[in-house]
């Protein structure tokens, strides 16, 4: 069995859910680069700017961009690696770890209200999927009839 109609179905709707919750922030909002950024070095700790590209899936040179725009806006510090100099390592200042929290409840808060809208039931199976799609995302590679 291929799922590839699974597969479609689940993508239109984790995309169509995700432009939602991008709509879902304030004037002057973070892009979803930045976004990423900022959530990596919450959930992970100081990174250099090579172990976060790898960890979202991007070439480095594609956030460098990105590192540049949040240490200007103070969201992020940049200071020499410890074990080679010639390495830098980011991490989250106060500012930062503020700006992601008022990022994610405005999107928390559009979520919530939509939930809302669903019954008992269908909130329980959501919270299911919320940690189904958890899981899928975490996945390097699947082979195939490999069950994840």
């Amino acid at each position: 069995m291929d799922h590839l109609d699974e597969a479609a179905a689940l993508r239109r709707a984790v995309v169509r859910l995700n432009r939602r919750l991008r709509q879902e922030h304030g004037d002057g909002g973070l892009s979803s680069n930045q976004l990423a950024v900022l959530g990596h070095l919450h959930r992970h700790g100081s990174a250099t700017p090579g172990e976060i590209a790898a960890e979202e899936r991007q070439r480095p040179q594609s956030l460098t961009r990105v590192y540049a725009e949040l240490e200007a806006e103070g969201l992020i510090a940049r200071e020499r690696g410890t074990d080679d100099r010639r390495q830098s390592v980011l991490s989250l200042t106060e500012a930062g770890r503020q700006a992601l929290e008022r990022e994610m409840a405005e999107r928390d808060a559009w979520l919530a209200g939509a939930l809302r809208s669903l019954g008992q039931t269908e909130r329980g199976v959501l919270a299911l999927a919320a940690g189904l799609l958890e899981r899928l995302g975490a996945l390097e590679t699947a082979d195939e009839g490999e069950r994840p």
